[in-house]
């Protein structure tokens, strides 16, 4: 009897993903990538982290800047903070975003440790993953995971191989915190992480965030898809909200491109049902990440409703602005 071989199909069979399903957060983490959140000490990485954890669980803009086109489930490790503290910072970032805790699905492991050198613990994690289906998986800080030498390649990898595997075997993205080098300013921000040249090749999606004096900056890569700009952020207490946010060249927001709100509007009343964010976009011809930022900020705002297929206009009471097709007469 042969041994068994390796599935295979050919290549112009494989599912083509479209454009609205690429992005788990737009611009800044792909669907289904893994990758780290990176930066030295003090560099507000579990901030960003949590902000993260707030916008996919609630499908409100990440940063009040980068749209979430499918929410869902986010679970959550925070090796490193006190659970009153995780509380507290997601509240501050919930009340930022202009949500509740109470109504947004993070789950949270509560266990004293998690070490991912353990079969034991990888054992247990990867049933937790295949319980509750998580859209995002966080864990926070990666040197609270392992005890192993974090500089050697032959160590580290099948760690980052098990996440992977997860990603995988459970369509979720993976989000680890890492600490950068201190003093590599100097550095391209992926190789100024501490550790294993591993870490830098493994991410999908990276995020780093540096601070010099008091400027805090957010560097963007992504293996798959073009790298936007840099940001400026700040930490601004607002109230109790204590939450990151982007800094703006001047005291005004900046505005959409011009007439997109109204172009937006226009085809949602001339559609005869909901519209998908594909023929959205190709009747406003624009590009993707600022489509799903509009969609979101007038979902926010009351003027859309956001369906399974779509999205349609919304009347002042909340309802559709036209009635269901079978609502008999």
């Amino acid at each position: 009897m042969s041994a068994a071989t390796l599935p295979v199909e050919p290549a112009w069979c494989l599912a083509v993903r479209p454009d609205a399903q690429r992005w788990l957060v737009s611009d800044l983490w792909a669907e289904q990538a893994v990758g780290i959140v990176g930066g030295e000490p003090k560099c507000c990485k579990s901030f960003l982290a949590l902000d993260l954890a707030v916008a996919v669980a609630s499908g409100r803009p990440c940063l009040r800047r980068f749209a979430v086109p499918n929410p869902g489930r986010v679970l959550l490790y925070a090796a490193e903070d006190a659970l009153h503290v995780v509380r507290q910072r997601l509240d501050g970032i919930c009340a930022a975003a202009g949500c509740r805790l109470a109504d947004l699905d993070v789950q949270v492991i509560t266990a004293p440790t998690l070490r991912l050198d353990l079969p034991a613990d990888r054992a247990a994690l990867e049933r937790t993953v295949a319980g509750l289906q998580p859209r995002l998986l966080i864990l926070d800080p990666f040197v609270r995971l392992h005890r192993i030498d974090e500089n050697a390649s032959g160590e580290v990898a099948p760690l980052l191989a098990y996440l992977r595997e997860l990603q995988r075997r459970y369509a979720a993205s993976v989000l680890l915190v890492h600490h950068a080098r201190k003093s590599a300013g100097a550095m391209r921000a992926g190789q100024a992480l501490r550790g294993s040249s591993e870490f830098h090749a493994w991410g999908d999606s990276n995020l780093y965030l540096r601070r010099s004096n008091d400027a805090l900056s957010l560097t963007i890569e992504h293996r798959a898809a073009p790298s936007p700009p840099g940001i400026q952020l700040e930490l601004r207490a607002d109230g109790g909200a204590l939450a990151l946010r982007p800094v703006q060249p001047s005291s005004d927001p900046l505005p959409p491109p011009a007439g997109l709100d109204e172009r937006i509007t226009a085809a949602l009343l001339a559609a005869a049902d909901t519209m998908s964010i594909q023929d959205l976009r190709a009747q406003c011809r624009v590009r993707n990440a600022t489509l799903y930022e509009r969609l979101a900020a007038l979902t926010a705002t009351g003027r859309l409703q956001r369906t399974a297929n779509g999205y349609r206009l919304a009347d002042p009471n909340g309802s559709a602005n036209r009635p269901c097709a079978h609502v008999p007469a």
